[in-house]
C-alpha cells in the first residue's frame, strides 16, 4: 500500500501505532448502548492489553456480543468510549479500524458459494487499496492462516458445504489472515467439538503468547478460566466481577450472574477453577444443617452430595488434604480441620461437636476414631444416619440412600422445631 493510500484511509496511522504501546490494545471508558430503546450495556469498563487473552462471560443477554460489537464500531454508543490502539474508534475510519481489530463472529455464512480460500482472502481487504490486487504479502498471510487453523484441506471447497464447526475455524482463518494486533471473538468454540474447541483456544492462546490482545465471549466457564488470564463477568448489562479466573468465578459471582448454583473445584489435570452447575432445590424440599463425619472419598461424596441437594453441610473433624475435606471446601462447607497425621485435639473436637449438636441430622460415614466418635455421639440415635458403622445406633443406608433418609430425617426434625428449638 503506498503512503497516499495509507494517509487517505486512516489519517495519521503512525501516531496511532505509538499509542498503541502505551495504550491498551481493546478499551471502553463508561460504555453504555441501548438497542430497540433498551439499554444493553450500562457503563462498562474494560482494557484489554497486547498478550492478553481476556474472557466475557455472562447468561445469554448480559451483553457480551453488544460489547464486541461496539469495540469494533459498529454501533452508536450512547455514552462513554470504546478504544483500539489507544484511539476512540468513533474517530478512525472503518479501514482503520479494521487494521487493528479483527472479528470472529458467532457464525456469518457467505450468501453466495465462495471458497474457504477466498473467504480468509476476504481478511486482507483493509490492507489494499480500492484497485489493488493481492501481492505476496496477501498470498503469505492467507496461507499462513489457512494452516495454523487446519482449514488447509477446505480451502476450494464451497463454505456453505463445510460443517458448522468447521466454517466457524474458516472465519477465524479470516481474522488471522487480517493481521491485526487486536482479535474479537464471539464464541469462538461454538459449534466445535472437544478436541477441536481446544484446538481453537490453543491457537488463540499461542497468538496472545506472540504478543496479540484477544477478547473473547465464551459460554464455557471451565474453558475460559483455563485459557483466560482475565475473566470479565456480564450481568444484566453492566461488569459484576473482573479479574483472575480463581478470583472470579466464586459461588457467589455464579449465583448472581446465572441465577444457578454450583460447586467451584480445582480441576486435577489443569489447575484451573471448575464450575459444576448444581440442581435448583425445590421451595418445598427438606433442606436442614447436615454435619458429616468421616473422611476419604465415600465421605466426599456424601458432602457433595448433601450440598447439591440444598443442605447446609459441615464436616469434621478431618485432617487437612483429605479428600473429604477438599470437597468440603468446593461446596462451601464449614470445615473443622487438624493437621495430617496429627489425631483429633481437644479444641478440634469440641468445636466439631458444637456443630453437629446443633444439625437437624449427622451422617457418619465408616467407623469413626475415637476423637470423631465423641462428635457422632453428640445426637441421639434418631438423628444419626450411617453409612458401614456398625458400632453405632442409628438409621443404617446404603450411599445411594443417604440424601433421601437425610431428607426424612430433617422433615422429621422440622415437625418438632419450635420457634428455633427442637424437641423429641
Amino acid at each position: 500500500m503506498s503512503r497516499t493510500d495509507s494517509e487517505t484511509d486512516a489519517g495519521p496511522s503512525e501516531s496511532g501505532a505509538e499509542r498503541s504501546v502505551e495504550s491498551p490494545a481493546l478499551g471502553a471508558e463508561n460504555l453504555t448502548v441501548s438497542l430497540g430503546g433498551v439499554e444493553v450495556l450500562s457503563g462498562v469498563d474494560l482494557a484489554v492489553e497486547p498478550g492478553e487473552l481476556v474472557g466475557l462471560v455472562g447468561p445469554n443477554g448480559a451483553g457480551k456480543t453488544t460489547l464486541l460489537r461496539a469495540l469494533r464500531g459498529s454501533l452508536d454508543l450512547d455514552a462513554g468510549t470504546a478504544r483500539v490502539g489507544g484511539d476512540p474508534v468513533a474517530d478512525l475510519p472503518a479501514k482503520e479500524v479494521a487494521r487493528r481489530v479483527a472479528s470472529v463472529p458467532q457464525d456469518a455464512t457467505p450468501s453466495f458459494e465462495f471458497t474457504v480460500e477466498q473467504v480468509v482472502e476476504m481478511g486482507r481487504t483493509p490492507h489494499r487499496s480500492r484497485f489493488s490486487g493481492p501481492d505476496a504479502a496477501d498470498a503469505a498471510a492467507v496461507e499462513e492462516a489457512l494452516d495454523r487453523t487446519a482449514v488447509a484441506q477446505f480451502a476450494d471447497r464451497p463454505v456453505t458445504a463445510v460443517s458448522g464447526g468447521e466454517r466457524q475455524r474458516v472465519l477465524l482463518a479470516r481474522a488471522l489472515a487480517q493481521s491485526t494486533p487486536a482479535l474479537l471473538l464471539d464464541e469462538p468454540t461454538a459449534g466445535l467439538d472437544v478436541n477441536h474447541a481446544v484446538r481453537t483456544l490453543e491457537l488463540v492462546s499461542e497468538l496472545v503468547a506472540e504478543g496479540k490482545a484477544a477478547l473473547a465471549a465464551i459460554h464455557d466457564l471451565d474453558l475460559a478460566a483455563r485459557y483466560c488470564d482475565r475473566i470479565v463477568v456480564l450481568s444484566d448489562g453492566a461488569v459484576l466481577a473482573a479479574g483472575p479466573p480463581e478470583g472470579v468465578l466464586t459461588r457467589g459471582s455464579i449465583r448472581e450472574a446465572f441465577d444457578a448454583r454450583a460447586a467451584i473445584t480445582e480441576d486435577a489435570a489443569t489447575g484451573a477453577p471448575r464450575v459444576t452447575p448444581l440442581p435448583d432445590v425445590a421451595e418445598d424440599a427438606s433442606t436442614g444443617r447436615i454435619h458429616v463425619v468421616g473422611t476419604g472419598g465415600r465421605a466426599a461424596s456424601m458432602v457433595g452430595r448433601l450440598a447439591a441437594a440444598g443442605h447446609a453441610v459441615s464436616l469434621g473433624v478431618a485432617p487437612s488434604g483429605d479428600a473429604a475435606a477438599a470437597t468440603a471446601r468446593e461446596v462451601g462447607a464449614e470445615t473443622f480441620l487438624v493437621p495430617a497425621f496429627a489425631g483429633v485435639n481437644d479444641d478440634a473436637r469440641e468445636a466439631a461437636a458444637e456443630r453437629a449438636e446443633g444439625a437437624d441430622a449427622v451422617v457418619v460415614v465408616g467407623e469413626p476414631a475415637a476423637g470423631n466418635r465423641a462428635v457422632s455421639e453428640t445426637v441421639p440415635p434418631d438423628r444419626r444416619v450411617l453409612v458401614d458403622c456398625g458400632s453405632l445406633d442409628g438409621t443404617m443406608v446404603d450411599d445411594e440412600d443417604v440424601v433421601e433418609t437425610v431428607g426424612e430425617v430433617v422433615a422429621d426434625a422440622d415437625e418438632n422445631r419450635v420457634g428455633g428449638f427442637r424437641f423429641g
